[in-house]
C-alpha cells in the first residue's frame, strides 16, 4: 500500500511538471515557482465553467475541410469568405502569376493563419471575429493539434520536426487555396512552420505568396532562451525537460489524471508566461483552456522540435515581400529581440513591438494586433492588385480598439 501511495505522489507530482512544460512551450512554463491556490478546486472549478460561458472564445467556425499530409494525416481547416462587394469591379490585369498574358479579374488575397504549440486555430479568436467578412481567412490545426489527426508518423514513434510541418502547410495551401494570392500568418510555432514552408517551396513562394506575418515568434536559437529563469535554473529546465517528457508521454495515461487533479495551478504559470500584463479573467481561462486540451505525449514529441529549428536563411526567400513582424517587449518564450532578429533580415517588413505584451500577445492587446494584420492584408494585396474590402481599410487605418 505504501508503495503504491508513494507513486501516487510521483505521479501527481510528475503530472504539475507536465502541465508546467506544457504551458511552457504554448504560452506558459515550467521550473518556476508556482502560487499556491487559496481557494478549494470545487470554488475553482465551478469559476472556471462561469467564465467558460462568460464569452464566444474560441466558438467562431467555418466551412470545414480537410488535407492529406504526406504521411496520410488528416489535417483540419476551416475557411471563412470576404462578403461579396457590392459593385463588382471591371476586370483588370491583376494576380496573373500562372496565367501569362491573361486578362481577368484579381483573384481576392487568402490569409491562412498557423498557430503555436500547445494551441489550436481557436488561439485567433479575435483576429477572426475582427476579420470576418472582410477578407478570405483559413484557419487549420497543427498535428495533433486541435480537430487534426493525431500525427501519424509520431504515432508509429517517428520524430516532429518543424520541417514536416512547413510541408503539412503547403498540403493545407494545395486543399484550401488551389488557386491566387496568399497571405502567411503565424504565431510562435506557426511563424516557424511558416519559415520551414519558405525554405522548402522557394518557388510557391515567389509565384503566390504576398506578404508575410510573424507573431511572437523565432528563427533559432532557442536553446538559449532563458525563460526569465536565472542562468542555473534555465540551464537545468534545458537539460531535463527532454528526458522528463520523453518518461511522461510513455505514461501519457497515468499524467494526464495527475494533470487534471493540478489543473487549477495553471492559472498562477499562465498568468506568468503568457501575459505581460493583467487581462480579463475569462481571456486567462481560454487562454488556459486551449492549453489544457493538448495532450502529454503530444507536448512531449514536439518539444525536442525547437532546439533543432534554424531558419534565419530561409528568411531571404521572403525578402520584399510585405511583412509584419510583432511581439510583446515583456515575452519570455519567444523573446523581442528574436523578432528583431527577424526584421532585420526582412527590411521591408514592418516591426512592432508591443510595450507590457507577453508571448499570447494578439490575447492581449488584440485591437493593435488586428490594426497592424489589416494593414499588412491591404497591403499585399495593393502589391498585387488584388480587391480590398472597404472594412479591412477602415481596420487597418482604425487604431487599437
Amino acid at each position: 500500500m505504501a508503495e503504491r501511495v508513494g507513486d501516487g505522489v510521483k505521479w501527481e507530482r510528475a503530472g504539475l511538471v507536465g502541465a508546467a512544460i506544457g504551458v511552457v512551450a504554448a504560452g506558459a512554463a515550467a521550473g518556476v515557482a508556482i502560487e499556491r491556490v487559496t481557494v478549494g478546486r470545487g470554488v475553482r472549478r465551478k469559476a472556471q465553467l462561469a467564465l467558460d460561458a462568460a464569452g464566444p472564445y474560441g466558438s467562431l467556425r467555418g466551412r470545414a475541410g480537410t488535407a492529406t499530409a504526406e504521411d496520410g494525416t488528416e489535417l483540419y481547416f476551416e475557411t471563412e469568405d470576404a462578403a461579396a462587394p457590392q459593385e463588382p469591379e471591371p476586370p483588370r490585369r491583376g494576380w496573373l502569376r500562372g496565367r501569362r498574358g491573361a486578362t481577368a479579374a484579381p483573384l481576392p488575397v487568402t490569409v491562412v493563419f498557423s498557430h503555436g504549440y500547445c494551441l489550436n486555430q481557436d488561439s485567433w479568436h479575435f483576429q477572426r471575429a475582427a476579420l470576418r467578412g472582410a477578407v478570405r481567412a483559413v484557419y487549420w490545426d497543427q498535428r495533433s493539434h486541435g480537430r487534426s489527426e493525431r500525427g501519424r508518423d509520431q504515432a508509429a514513434g517517428g520524430p516532429a520536426t518543424i520541417d514536416q510541418l512547413g510541408r503539412d502547410l503547403k498540403a493545407v495551401l494545395d486543399a484550401a487555396v488551389p488557386e491566387g494570392p496568399v497571405v502567411l500568418v503565424g504565431h510562435s510555432m506557426g511563424g516557424m512552420t511558416v519559415m520551414a514552408f519558405a525554405d522548402q517551396y522557394p518557388d510557391y513562394v515567389r509565384e503566390r505568396v504576398a506578404g508575410v506575418g510573424f507573431v511572437s515568434t523565432s528563427s533559432g536559437k532557442l536553446a538559449a532562451v532563458t525563460l526569465g529563469l536565472p542562468a542555473v535554473g534555465a540551464r537545468a529546465f534545458r537539460a531535463v525537460a527532454p528526458g522528463l517528457l520523453k518518461i511522461m508521454g510513455s505514461q501519457a495515461d497515468l499524467v494526464e489524471r495527475a494533470r487534471r487533479a493540478t489543473a487549477e495551478l495553471f492559472a498562477g504559470i499562465i498568468k506568468r508566461y503568457s501575459f505581460g500584463s493583467d487581462v480579463d479573467p475569462a481571456v486567462g481561462r481560454f487562454a488556459e483552456r486551449l492549453i489544457e486540451s493538448t495532450p502529454i505525449d503530444v507536448v512531449a514529441e514536439f518539444y525536442p522540435a525547437f532546439t533543432d529549428h534554424e531558419k534565419g536563411d530561409a528568411l531571404a526567400v521572403l525578402d520584399g515581400l510585405p511583412g509584419l513582424v510583432l511581439a510583446g517587449d515583456k515575452d519570455l518564450l519567444t523573446p523581442s529581440e528574436h523578432s528583431t532578429e527577424i526584421a532585420e533580415k526582412l527590411p521591408d517588413a514592418e516591426l512592432v513591438i508591443v510595450p507590457g505584451a507577453g508571448h499570447l500577445v494578439m490575447f492581449e492587446r488584440p485591437g493593435l494586433v488586428n490594426c497592424a494584420l489589416a494593414l499588412l492584408i491591404a497591403q499585399a494585396a495593393d502589391s498585387v492588385q488584388a480587391p480590398v474590402a472597404e472594412g479591412l481599410r477602415e481596420l487597418a487605418t482604425a487604431g487599437e480598439a
